[in-house]
């Protein structure tokens, strides 16, 4: 997770990913946990710049981090913007990267997934992340047609939280809720009925309070957005030209990313479009895994990267 927590004493960093993540609305004062990352976008550069260094540490052994000035390949959400684009650059580069290369997260999801990239076929990937969920028609090496919206992981457990507080009264954290979400949360009915205790403070009187749910009330707090996921995946579909739709529906589509582990959207997206849809193998980390497919990978990285905003700034 883009979680760091930082000593606001020293400047510090003591605490990155899942670590920091556990602290989220547990901390003292003189420590913030922050998400720097914002729908995909950087909103706290000094932080992910800290972030992002911290990463090119542990990956090199920090002894030789400041030997090493390692060539970087990084996943962004489709359509983000040239100031956006030279945000994450410049963050790499002072975080100590030598050389940056921009690739649009669902192409490198689909390499990650090992699914046939540069060949003439039409493949439909779903990359659900935290911040945003990116549709994208792949074909020889490139994005056909895509589409990106600000709906994903994050605003599901915030859809959780705003049910919790409109139903229940209930204050309720979203790392709480982003519990619940996993546990209960489901896009379709399930074979069997789920419940769970969700916990957190009364709007009312201020205490500590406990309520039983039902994987039915979680999935009516969500369905809002992902019937928005399912639209999204439809229009893309429409804006695609015919001979790639034939081989997507031969084919399928895929799902990656974490929201792809949200029980019952695949059933959702088929019934929905028409469509067999599969999950990759361990959604997670399908991003992460292109990326360093494309480092092994030269003339597809130089063909697949987004023009270097950097370069045009000059």
């Amino acid at each position: 997770p883009s979680v760091v927590a930082v000593n606001g004493r020293t400047g510090q960093i003591v605490a990155v990913g899942d670590e920091a993540k556990k602290m989220v609305g547990r901390t003292p004062a003189h420590i913030t946990a922050t998400r720097p990352l914002s729908n995909g976008i950087i909103s706290d550069f000094e932080v992910t710049e800290k972030m992002l260094r911290y990463f090119i540490e542990k990956a090199l052994g920090s002894g030789r981090s400041f030997l090493i000035r390692p060539r970087v390949v990084v996943g962004i959400p489709l359509g983000v913007t040239e100031v956006e684009r030279k945000a994450v650059e410049d963050a790499l580069i002072s975080a100590g990267a030598s050389e940056v290369f921009l690739i649009e997260q669902p192409l490198a999801a689909a390499l990650g997934a090992r699914l046939p990239v540069e060949e003439s076929v039409g493949t439909l990937v779903v990359d659900i992340g935290g911040g945003t969920t990116d549709i994208a028609v792949i074909a020889l090496g490139g994005i056909v047609t895509a589409r990106s919206l600000q709906i994903a992981g994050d605003e599901l457990n915030r859809n959780i939280v705003q049910y919790a507080r409109d139903h229940f009264n209930l204050a309720l954290g979203e790392r709480n809720a982003e519990h619940v979400k996993i546990r209960i949360g489901t896009a379709a009915p399930p074979a069997e009925p789920m419940e769970m205790p969700m916990r957190g403070r009364d709007i009312i009187s201020g205490l500590p309070k406990e309520v039983i749910v039902s994987d039915v009330k979680i999935r009516e707090a969500m369905h809002r957005s992902v019937r928005a996921i399912v639209e999204g995946v439809k229009a893309t579909l429409e804006a695609t030209p015919a001979e790639l739709v034939a081989d997507i529906y031969e084919r399928g589509m895929v799902l990656t990313g974490g929201g792809a582990l949200l029980k019952g959207l695949d059933e959702v997206l088929a019934e929905a479009t028409g469509v067999h849809v599969r999950i990759a193998e361990d959604p997670l980390t399908c991003v992460v895994r292109g990326t360093g497919l494309l480092l092994d990978n030269t003339d597809l990285l130089r063909e697949a990267q987004v023009p270097s905003a950097r370069a045009g700034s000059r």
